[in-house]
């Protein structure tokens, strides 16, 4: 990735072609702070995020999925969405100890929101399933329902139909 620049208009949809090690993941890799630039700049609307933290450049509104999947094999499709949620939730560690009502209220509210996302990305029926014993294609869909519940101002897909089949 050289010299590049590259601005998307708010409510655009833009895609970046290119051929196999071309540095499209790259690219992705340093807008959400995974890697870091060796020159230049990155901003997110006028906050400059070069050299965040990918969890910083997250909370600011910066969401992806990844070219080879990365999810919570562990834990079911609703908790993969539900760990999102977790940067915008306002009960913190002791709430959650404590299980106020704050924090029962919030994590309602996380699980019905968490099972809007699966539907809306063609899952609905996999909310208790484990991740691992999904699909491919549905651990596909569940990665965008997780960038998804972070309420991203921009969403970047990494190669989100790799793997699929024609109708999926």
């Amino acid at each position: 990735v050289d010299d590049v620049t590259f601005t998307i208009p708010h409510g655009a949809v833009v895609s970046l072609i290119g051929p196999n090690g071309a540095g499209k993941t790259t690219f992705f890799n340093i807008l959400t702070g995974l890697y870091h630039p060796t020159s230049g700049r990155v901003h997110l609307g006028d906050k400059d995020v070069t050299g965040m933290a990918p969890h910083q450049v997250a909370h600011l509104g910066l969401a992806r999925t990844f070219q080879n999947i990365r999810l919570f094999n562990l834990m079911s499709a609703e908790e993969n969405v539900m760990v999102a949620m977790h940067s915008h939730m306002k009960s913190g560690i002791l709430g959650t100890v404590l299980k106020t009502p704050r924090q029962r209220r919030e994590e309602k509210e996380g699980r019905e929101r968490a099972r809007e996302l699966l539907d809306f990305v063609g899952i609905p029926n996999v909310a208790d399933e484990y991740a691992r014993n999904l699909s491919y294609g549905d651990q596909r869909r569940l990665e965008v329902a997780r960038a998804l519940a972070l309420k991203p101002k921009v969403l970047l897909l990494d190669e989100p139909t790799a793997g699929m089949n024609p109708q999926e």
